[in-house]
């Protein structure tokens, strides 16, 4: 498989981080030199401030997805659409509404990746526009 994610090394955490938006896991130079790979309109790309916006080093479990068309558990997290890779199953961290906006604009349904259900995130998100 000539372009593939690059993978997480095993055995080490340090470093890693999770995008905000799709939850994928890899090492911050990674972000730093490719961006996330499902998330192009981030522009990651040469911008620490930006990664350091849109991912977190805090997350928790991780699941590795090789063919997340066809899993159970990349339907489950939401996750079929994305390339294969490592994520995260939960997300610690707030990502601005400039940063939801762009993915809305790009066609990305946010979903709160934090544990909050879509449901409690809309009616948060309502409350703080009244």
């Amino acid at each position: 498989m000539a372009d593939q994610t690059p993978a997480v090394r095993p055995g080490t955490t340090r470093g890693l981080r999770a995008c905000m938006i799709c939850s994928i896991v890899l090492e911050y130079k990674a972000f730093i030199q490719g961006g996330c790979p499902n998330c192009d309109f981030l522009d990651l790309i040469r911008s620490s401030e930006s990664v350091n916006e849109c991912t977190s080093a805090v997350f928790e479990g991780m699941i590795a997805l090789n063919d997340p068309k066809t899993s159970w558990v990349a339907k489950w997290q939401r996750l079929q659409d994305y390339v294969p890779g490592v994520y995260a199953v939960k997300v610690v961290g707030t990502l601005n509404e400039d940063r939801i906006q762009d993915a809305l604009e790009a066609g990305v349904q946010y979903i709160p990746r934090d544990g909050t259900s879509v449901e409690e995130y809309q009616a948060s998100r309502a409350q703080a526009e009244e």
